[in-house]
């Protein structure tokens, strides 16, 4: 097929495809429209563990999509495709001015900001950067930019001048978008061509054409993501194409749950893989409806989001747990929850302890990296599921995990090595150690950095900082590896708390390591301080600390 026939029978199947689904107004769940085999069960009505890992095939999943192998939009897919009177977006605002959006309304203002791109003579496959924080111009720009063939590149709103600086750099954008202030910054630092998203341009936004077709192929590019590393040392930007959105769903159909008629609440930004693959990109693809959240997280705001919006299905990161869990008025909550995941880091045992009484559901572990994706899950809503506490879960229908010793052999049930998926004939590692246990659930045992050695005894810095947050007067904690001279390194402890940071607290911590770990495993010295350096998307940046420790050395 010629590029030029291709562009006009993509036209022609994405308008069709949309007024299809445009008419499908009868008042039941909306559902994937999928044009390869209409009888077929889709994997959507499948919610046990067991029928799933039997029922699993690619052509299965590729059936949820109007799309195909040769021709797929992701803006027609998370969009378009739905019933228009159905709610897309809810914004929660930290300032109580929420926010309401109709998968049609989107349609509208994202066909509107594609042939915005076309008059302004933006050629398809450029990249866009759009640095916004949850709002109808973020979700119009990131769906436009799409539709129109351009590359989205949701950036952090809360970056410095090195951190844009440096991304804009490598993403070498046409176009950036962001606040007055985001575009001041950026005609400082390199003059690049932007708009400063306001009133007045929407309005003109509003004077263009609300019809548009996309026309990408499958394997064209849609998406620039950055992880959150420093400004000194940028990470290296994942770039997905137009036919990842069919890869996520698997994370959406057995690591969020979601399934369509939900209303899925991720309240991580959607500049991070969290918050725009799970919580944005993955969910409305299916035609479910999503709560976003804008501003410094209140968890006020968010029990009362979940109160009233209805909200069944949560998937948010650890310290949002456990920030609901020190919460004082959680109590005077109600809420409908059916369904619970978290990601990013393990979360601690007394969290998700307060997770499943508060909630009555466990929180169901989503494992993954910015490379492979997410491969490992809890399969949340599954009854035929046991959600073991502590445990990553088990992999994802279709695919090959394992943990593998040093030789790159298999390790044994309770046996400690590195977490692998294969990748063609290869193991791919995720510079993760875990373990797995006789009924093949897998767990965590740290990062490769995070694991300890200290006179010939390894530890896991994660195992101890679990222990430690189960004494009532830490808030916050971090273990690190810091250099001794007499046992090459020690475990250190930063600790966030409002009592004060004593001899007494000291023993107390050790004490409690020494007693729920073993004698040798605990941390060795302790540090107070005020707050945990954090990455932009929110966890905890260990890798300052041990830094902090090398120079202190």
């Amino acid at each position: 097929m010629t590029p030029k026939r291709r562009v006009v029978e993509a036209r022609t199947k994405y308008s069709n495809a949309s007024v299809h689904q445009s008419i499908k107004q009868n008042g039941s769940t909306p559902q994937p429209t999928g044009r390869h085999n209409v009888r077929m069960r889709q994997l959507t009505d499948i919610t046990g563990y067991h029928e799933a890992l039997a029922s699993y095939s690619k052509e299965r999943l590729w059936a949820l999509f109007d799309g195909d192998r040769s021709d797929l939009n992701i803006g027609h897919e998370c969009i378009d495709r739905h019933s228009p009177d159905r709610l897309a977006v809810h914004i929660i605002d930290a300032a109580g001015d929420d926010e309401r959006y109709t998968f049609g309304e989107i349609r509208t203002w994202s066909n509107r900001f594609a042939n915005y791109l076309e008059t302004s003579q933006i050629p398809r496959g450029s990249t866009i950067a759009i640095m916004l924080e949850p709002s109808l111009a973020f979700y119009t720009s990131l769906f436009g930019a799409m539709k129109a063939g351009c590359v989205a590149v949701p950036l952090f709103t809360l970056f410095g001048p090195d951190g844009v600086r440096l991304r804009l750099d490598d993403c070498t954008p046409a176009l950036f978008l962001g606040s007055a202030s985001d575009v001041q910054l950026v005609d400082e630092i390199n003059g690049r061509r932007h708009v400063a998203v306001d009133d007045h341009f929407m309005a003109t936004l509003a004077t263009l054409s609300s019809d548009y077709a996309p026309l990408t192929s499958a394997n064209d590019m849609a998406m620039y993501q950055y992880t959150s590393g420093t400004t000194r040392q940028l990470p290296d930007a994942i770039k997905h194409r137009h036919r990842a959105i069919v890869t996520v769903m698997l994370a959406a159909l057995y690591g969020t749950g979601v399934r369509p008629g939900d209303h899925l609440c991720c309240p991580s930004s959607p500049a991070w893989g969290h918050g725009l693959w799970h919580g944005t990109l993955a969910p409305l693809a299916m035609g479910a409806s999503i709560s976003s959240y804008r501003g410094k997280f209140d968890p006020l705001r968010l029990f009362a989001a979940l109160e009233n919006l209805e909200i069944n299905n949560l998937s948010a990161a650890a310290t949002h747990y456990r920030m609901l869990r020190q919460c004082a008025q959680a109590s005077r909550f109600t809420h409908s929850i059916e369904k619970l995941s978290f990601t990013g880091e393990p979360i601690d045992s007394e969290t998700a302890n307060w997770v499943t009484e508060y909630f009555g559901q466990p929180a169901c572990s989503i494992y993954g990296t910015t490379e492979v994706g997410v491969i490992l899950v809890s399969y949340p809503g599954a009854k035929d599921f046991e959600v073991k506490p502590d445990a990553l879960g088990k992999p994802i229908p279709g695919l090959e995990i394992a943990v593998i010793n040093q030789q790159g052999d298999p390790t044994a049930p309770g046996e400690k090595g590195e977490i692998v998926v294969r990748r063609g004939g290869d193991w791919f590692k995720t510079k993760d150690i875990g373990y797995t246990d006789e009924d093949g659930y897998f767990y965590h045992a740290g990062r490769a950095d995070d694991v300890i050695i200290s006179a010939g005894y390894t530890m896991s810095a994660v195992e101890i900082e679990d222990v430690l947050l189960k004494h009532p007067n830490v808030n916050e904690v971090a273990v690190v590896a810091s250099p001794d001279a007499t046992r090459g390194h020690i475990p250190k402890a930063f600790v966030v708390s409002l009592r004060d940071g004593d001899d007494q607290f000291v023993q107390e911590l050790q004490k409690l390591a020494q007693t729920r770990l073993s004698r040798h495993e605990y941390p060795r010295a302790v540090a107070f301080i005020d707050s945990l350096p954090k990455l932009p998307a929110g966890k905890i940046d260990r890798k300052a600390l041990r830094k902090r420790e090398l120079g202190n050395t």
